[in-house]
């Protein structure tokens, strides 16, 4: 059966959706830029470390289980939805008991209250529909726009509104969490089958022995790609972590906009074709060739006028980010080419693979990146960042080889 149609019709919406999400993102970045500071944005960030390490800590790898397996989801829906309740209220119960430390090790009291607060939204994320991955199982991507777009309008417009009222960090929390309330509505009331407060044992070994490999991969990336952004905020402080993080986000939305749109249809394509491997090889580098092409002509524009974009996006007061926004448009273009790999690895239920190559990864930003942060300050962080993904390429190429050679 050929996917190519299905593949070309995922695309067009996940292109739209990815167009729409960061249009939306854009206005919101824009509008927010000049409504806070760099140190507003810092202490926000702080803040997302903590959620986003303890989500990634307790990642199941349940939605890339869904897809790679050949079994109806209903048969997995119940189990499923008990694990991600008792995750929500288990990241909530740490988030309480951690904010403190987290708070004073970056030595940033105003801190404390975002980190409470944005701690509810796991716990209400626990209580989403599982089922709702069908849209990407099932390569129906046009439900899928839908339902992310109302998503991510919903997250813009609440935290627009509300920093337009308070001026306040607070803002960025309300949005965040007004999305992760909409979306447990909308999974229980456009999305079915729903789910019973009922577990299948075997089903639930089943997602830890499957998903044990995307944990891991969770992790490491975690501190592959926060590795940079602890360090500066520990070192450098909340404002440079703002500007640092805000660079970050203006050099990778672009790129990503290209390689994740992509991905994320890629990934079921090549799980439907993971039987045949010169049909999968042959994807593969297709897939891999697009993206990059694209993704240079978008990194290329970034790396020649920096302040220029910086300016024109967020506003004079974060033009001393323009440097580090040169570094990081590279260090977005690399990675956006290695975006097909993963895809392709995780389609062959080689999980180990995705967590080998985040690992070397991470080993290498954990090497450079407090020398390099002590030596070119928040520069050496991109430095860092850059070199931990380009020693990635030769473990992807054994890789690919292995895979093509039959091993």
């Amino acid at each position: 059966m050929g996917y190519t149609k299905s593949a070309i019709k995922g695309v067009s919406w996940m292109s739209g959706l990815r167009m729409t999400n960061r249009a939306l993102t854009f206005v919101k970045i824009a509008v927010l830029a000049r409504l806070l500071t760099p140190a507003e944005f810092g202490i926000f960030g702080i803040a997302t470390l903590l959620l986003s390490f303890l989500q990634i800590l307790t990642e199941t790898g349940l939605n890339v289980v869904l897809i790679q397996s050949q079994k109806q989801i209903e048969e997995y829906l119940d189990s499923a939805w008990i694990l991600s309740i008792l995750r929500g209220a288990f990241i909530f119960l740490i988030i309480l008991l951690s904010a403190p430390f987290v708070a004073s090790f970056f030595n940033t009291p105003a801190s404390l209250n975002i980190i409470l607060l944005i701690g509810l939204s796991p716990l209400i994320k626990g209580f989403i529909n599982p089922a709702e991955v069908r849209f990407q199982k099932n390569l129906t991507f046009n439900y899928e726009f839908l339902f992310r777009t109302t998503l991510y309008f919903t997250d813009a417009a609440v935290a627009i509104i509300a920093a337009l009222i308070t001026h306040s960090v607070y803002s960025l929390a309300f949005g965040l969490l007004a999305g992760s309330i909409l979306e447990v509505i909308l999974s229980f009331t456009v999305v079915k089958p729903l789910p019973k407060l009922k577990f299948n044992n075997n089903y639930l070994k089943e997602i830890f022995h499957k998903g044990k490999w995307v944990t891991a991969y969770g992790i490491f990336n975690y501190f592959s790609e926060n590795g940079d952004n602890i360090v500066v905020g520990k070192v450098l402080g909340a404002t440079t972590l703002g500007l640092y993080q805000m660079a970050y986000k203006v050099s990778y939305i672009p790129i990503s906009e290209i390689s994740d749109v992509a991905n994320i249809v890629i990934f079921p394509v090549f799980s439907k074709i993971d039987q045949d491997k010169k049909r999968l090889i042959s994807a593969f580098w297709k897939s891999t060739g697009v993206i990059s092409f694209l993704t240079i002509i978008a990194g290329g524009i970034i790396f020649l006028f920096p302040k220029e974009v910086i300016t024109v996006i967020l506003g004079q007061q974060w033009v001393s980010a323009a440097p580090v926004l040169r570094v990081l448009s590279i260090y977005g273009i690399i990675r956006a080419a290695m975006g097909p790999s993963s895809a392709m690895f995780l389609a062959l239920e080689k999980q180990r693979y995705v967590t080998f190559m985040i690992f070397v990864r991470f080993i290498t930003l954990i090497i450079t990146i407090y020398p390099l942060v002590i030596y070119f300050g928040m520069v050496g962080a991109g430095y860092s960042a850059l070199l931990s993904s380009l020693t990635e390429f030769p473990i992807i190429l054994y890789f690919i080889y292995k895979i093509s050679k039959g091993r």
